[in-house]
Formats: structure tokens, C-alpha cells, sequence
């Protein structure tokens, strides 16, 4: 009965609010347009939980609800967050992590030490279906975690781990409300409690996730009482809603700049973020599993032509998976290139044994025809004309290309299948990189098919410098490491990297304590954010 209770007060909560949004008249001792920020969010949710999620709008959810031991401030530098203080021995493998004392669950409950450990636990189950295990498993053997007391707890590594304390940023989970539950299933995803500046109140699916302030959040009571973050996966429908009041940010498609920089009610940012947009082959399909082929698709494509059409110059070619703006980015001579030469990549797919059928003037390999399809999800507006921009490039040396445009739910769940192969051919899609170059969860043979090697992409030489540069500490050494990687990765071409844009952020002038503008978001911390009339 209780919980009946719960849902029928959430379910009231979320109409007396969306009421009182619409409505002019409200009371505003009640509540007030200054009392809600309306923020967007361009996909549904999978799991409101940081150790399964794998999607953006998880993960801009989960931002506001959960801590971690440390977080990014917005100057892209890492600091304390549920930690206090710290040690770490002269080998690297040995952490003290002393907890702040004042911090509670939403629901109450103090945090402790017992929590963190918890955690890492769940990650390292392998019941659990996490792509996060790669992080806390170094060469086989798992970083162990003992509790010292309830504010005190210790990591001991295998050897060291330069990206360690960047992994400490996930958010932490409630022992008291999981131990024993099957976390995979839990109805905690989908309502979950944890000790970040904002508490879960309802998610109504297709709709929205709406968030209330927590008045005991140990960095200090938010400034907001309210945040209703609006589903919307169409790009212009955002705009519209942007247009209306209905939502207070959202992204602004590069064409649309000039138009909405002179807004009246609108601050129009600009910044490089750390992400890159690429087309992923599916290396278990046939054709794809020649880097032959994939080596000619990437020829075939003029990436000058997607940045000016798609980005209208507001964003940079992209060759590795690294961004320019990071410490790791490698001397411009050390990226190996792919230059636009279309008869050069139909060479390539006659050494690769494809023969031009004329009647249909399509390349054909076995009497099959060189037919593929590109996934990507729909709403994405950027996407949808990537693709189509491919498909006509490759059109031009004979190659059909087929574009299917995706419900975000829908695609996620095909390119997270944890099966081989996965049922794609090629896919158009973004990472959004962290400070730390490790990326092994991405490139490293062991994650696939149920890591993010969705692609399935098998490399030794790759593995061995995977592991190398996340086990070397020294950053002129990890730079060099990751300078080989890159090249390795850019010569297989298991994604054809496209380009890096550069982010638009429009956001009502109604908003304010925003911080630089940067890839660190323009509302870090969310606390300092606040409303005017």
C-alpha cells in the first residue's frame, strides 16, 4: 500500500506542476516560472542507474541525481566531490579515500564508506550487466576495495592505473536500497535515490524525467527548486519548444546560427566539446571485414564537403578518435589521412576482388551486390544528412547505400545486442570523449560484443598499447602510447571518423549562473543555476 501511496502523491506532484508550468495564474507562493528550469533531453532514458546505463540521456539525468568520489568542475579539472581528502603511495596502487561526513541519501539515509564499496562490487559481479567492469579490471585481476570505517575506505590496484581517479567520477549507489536485489532488473532504475543536488520525482516515458531540489545537498541547496527535463528526439522540435518557452536550452543546428543568435530572449554560446561524430562498420559483416574495403569507403568520402554542408563550417575534420583540445592529441604529421580520391577507392575495391556488374553499374563481390545500410537515430538532424551525404558519395563509385532512421530506444538496444554479429551494417553515431585517453572500453578486443566494441574490432597490437597506456603514468609517455594507438586505429578504419563539431547552445536569457562556456557544460555546477523573471 505504500508504495501505491508514492505513486499516486508522484503522479499528483507531476500534474500540479505541469498545471501551474501552464498556467499563468499560478500562485507563486505556491510555485513560480522562477522556481522550474526546463531542460532538454534529445533521447528516453534507459536505466536512471550509472553503473548500466550506456546513452546520453541517461547519463544527463543521472548527473543531477548521483555523486561520485570525485567530479569535473568547469574548468575540465577533476576535484573532490563525495571524498574529503586522499592518499596515494609512491607505487601508484594503494588509495586512502577519506569520505565527507555530512552527505545523506535523498531519502535520508547517511552515506558511508559501506556504499562506495558496494558499488565497485556490483561493478565487478559478473552478473551485472555494466560496460564499466574494463575500469576497475586491470589485466585480469579486479582493484580491490576495503572499508576502513564508515568514512574511510582503501583501493588497492594491481599495478597502476593512470585514469583511476577520473573512473572514481561514477556515481555511487545505495547499499541499503540494493543489496540483495538482482540490479539488472531493480525498480530502482527507473525511480532511483541518491545524494546529488537533485532528487528523482517521476519519469513519465515520451514525456519527461522531473527532478526536485534537494535541500540537503552537501555543496549547498541548489538555487533551483525544480528541474523538468523534456524529451524531445526531434532536433526542430526542440527549437520549436525553445521558441515557446517550453524548454530553456537546447542545441542549435549550425544552419539555424544566424538566425537564432539574434534572438531577443536567447544567449547563444559556442564551444568545442569532446565529441566526435563517425560512421562505425560492422566488422563482422562480410564485405566490411576487409580493411581493404573500409580503406576505400573512407577515399570515397569528402569530409571538407560534410563539415561545410552539415556543420556550415562550425566544427573541424576529424582523422582519430581523439579530440584537438586534449593533452593527447598527437602532432598534425603523425595522423595518417585519407584523402578524397574516388578512383583510388574504386581500385581498392577491385584489389579487394569487386567488379563492376554493368547493367547496374554497381560494384558486386561473388555475385553480391556492394548494398549496405547505415542506422542511425531518428531526430538527429545532423545524422540524417550525414547519411545522406554518404550515400551519395558512395552512390558515385557504385556502392547503394540504404539510410534507416531509428527511435532512440530501438537503436541503442541493436547496437548494445550482446550477441555476434550484431544485426547492422554500418552506423552513424558520437562519443563523447573524457579528459583521460583511455579508451579501452571503446577499442580494447575483450569489449565486444557486450562492451563498447560494438563494432567488434580485433587488434593485438592494439590491445597490448591499450593496456600500456593505461598502466604507464607518465604523461609525455601516454602521449607517445597513445600517438601509435591512433595510428594503428586510423589505418584499420574499423569507424570512418568525420568530424568534430563545434557545439551551439542556445539558453533563455531567464537563466542565469551559468558557468564558461566549455566542454564542461555550461551549468557546472547545476547548483549556482537560477531563475529571473
Amino acid at each position: 500500500m505504500a508504495s501505491i501511496t508514492s505513486s499516486l502523491k508522484a503522479g499528483f506532484l507531476s500534474f500540479i506542476i505541469m498545471f501551474l508550468v501552464s498556467c499563468s495564474s499560478a500562485d507563486p507562493n505556491i510555485i513560480s516560472k522562477t522556481d522550474i528550469l526546463h531542460l532538454h533531453l534529445g533521447g528516453e532514458p534507459t536505466y536512471l542507474n550509472p553503473v548500466l546505463s550506456t546513452d546520453s540521456p541517461s547519463s544527463s539525468v543521472e548527473g543531477l541525481v548521483f555523486s561520485g568520489l570525485f567530479r569535473i568542475n568547469s574548468d575540465m579539472e577533476l576535484e573532490p566531490d563525495l571524498v574529503e581528502s586522499y592518499d596515494v603511495n609512491e607505487e601508484g596502487i594503494h588509495y586512502t579515500f577519506r569520505l565527507k561526513r555530512d552527505v545523506t541519501w535523498h531519502d535520508g539515509i547517511p552515506f558511508t564508506a559501506h556504499d562506495v564499496k558496494f558499488t565497485f562490487d556490483v561493478i565487478l559481479d559478473p552478473k551485472t550487466n555494466t560496460v564499466r567492469r574494463s575500469n576497475f579490471v586491470l589485466n585480469g585481476t579486479a582493484v580491490q576495495f576495503n572499508v576502513i570505517d564508515d568514512y574511510t575506505i582503501e583501493a588497492i590496484l594491481p599495478q597502476p592505473f593512470a585514469p583511476f581517479l577520473i573512473r572514481m567520477a561514477m556515481g555511487i549507489l545505495p547499499k541499503h536500497l540494493l543489496e540483495g536485489e538482482d540490479i539488472n532488473k531493480a525498480d530502482f532504475n527507473r525511480a532511483p535515490v541518491g545524494t546529488g543536488p537533485y532528487k528523482f520525482q517521476s519519469w513519465q516515458p515520451a514525456q519527461y524525467v522531473q527532478l526536485e531540489r534537494n535541500d540537503h545537498y552537501y555543496m549547498g541547496k541548489p538555487k533551483t527548486k525544480l528541474i523538468v527535463m523534456k524529451i524531445v528526439p526531434d532536433a526542430n522540435t526542440a527549437l520549436l519548444a525553445l521558441e515557446k518557452g517550453e524548454i530553456d536550452e537546447a542545441g542549435i543546428p549550425a544552419k539555424d546560427f544566424s538566425r537564432y543568435s539574434t534572438k531577443p530572449f536567447l544567449n547563444v554560446h559556442r564551444y568545442y566539446d569532446l565529441v566526435y561524430t563517425y560512421m562505425g562498420f560492422n566488422l563482422k559483416h562480410p564485405f566490411f571485414s576487409d580493411s581493404k574495403v573500409r580503406r576505400a569507403i573512407a577515399h570515397a568520402i569528402n569530409k571538407d564537403s560534410i563539415v561545410s554542408g552539415v556543420l556550415k563550417g562550425f566544427g573541424v575534420k576529424a582523422d582519430i578518435p581523439a579530440s584537438p583540445v586534449l593533452w593527447s592529441y598527437p602532432d598534425n604529421e603523425d595522423i595518417p589521412k585519407f584523402a578524397y580520391n574516388p578512383s583510388f577507392a574504386k581500385e581498392l575495391l577491385k584489389e579487394a576482388g569487386f567488379k563492376v556488374n554493368p547493367k547496374t553499374q554497381l560494384f558486386e563481390k561473388d555475385g553480391k551486390p556492394f548494398s549496405f545500410k547505415i542506422i542511425t537515430n531518428k531526430g538527429n538532424k545532423d545524422r540524417e544528412k550525414v547519411a545522406q551525404i554518404i550515400q551519395r558519395f558512395l552512390a558515385e563509385i557504385g556502392v547503394e547505400v540504404h539510410i534507416q532512421l531509428m527511435e532512440w530506444s530501438s537503436f541503442i538496444k541493436v547496437i548494445n545486442a550482446k550477441k555476434s554479429p550484431k544485426d547492422y551494417d554500418a552506423v552513424i553515431l558520437g562519443w563523447s570523449l573524457g579528459l583521460d585517453p583511455d579508451s579501452y572500453s571503446i577499442w580494447h578486443s575483450s569489449q565486444y560484443p557486450e562492451g563498447f566494441n560494438f563494432v567488434g574490432y580485433l587488434n593485438p597490437e592494439v590491445d597490448v598499447l591499450l593496456e600500456r597506456g593505461r598502466t604507464t603514468t607518465g604523461k609525455e609517455q601516454r602521449k607517445e602510447i597513445y600517438k601509435e594507438l591512433y595510428q594503428h586505429i586510423a589505418q584499420d578504419v574499423p569507424y570512418l571518423f568525420l568530424y568534430f563539431p563545434e557545439s551551439i547552445i542556445g539558453i533563455n536569457k531567464r537563466v542565469e549562473g551559468l558557468s564558461r562556456p566549455g566542454p564542461a557544460g555550461l551549468m557546472n555546477p547545476i547548483e549556482n543555476v537560477y531563475l529571473v523573471d
